[in-house]
């Protein structure tokens, strides 16, 4: 059997460490399913996250904060309520390449 030749790319180190840093904040179930939600309703209120995952909010506020530190999130005020969207479109490409593993095509 002949041995696989490494992939070369011309892919930057700084966008691979980039990537590899948005890959560990998005490997976390809940995570990837604020993605999902996000990416159907574009912004949602934290409340309405939580009332999605069915998870305590408390929980849910530190998911969101580490994605929003991670530059994955953006925040917005209404009023009393932070609202919350999709700040780095390349989180949503890693959840269409598990659609994708799965054979499904995005919705």
């Amino acid at each position: 059997m002949k041995a696989q030749e490494p992939c070369l790319t011309d892919l930057s180190v700084e966008l691979l460490e980039r990537m590899a840093g948005t890959l560990r904040v998005l490997a976390h179930p809940q995570r990837l399913r604020i993605v999902e939600i996000l990416e159907a309703e574009t912004e949602a209120p934290v409340h309405e996250i939580v009332a999605r995952l069915g998870l305590p909010q408390a929980a849910i506020s530190q998911h969101l904060n580490h994605m929003r530190r991670a530059g994955l999130l953006k925040a917005r005020r209404r009023g009393k309520e932070v609202w919350y969207g999709i700040a780095e479109p390349s989180s949503l490409i890693i959840l269409d390449c598990i659609r994708k593993k799965q054979g499904r095509a995005p919705a």
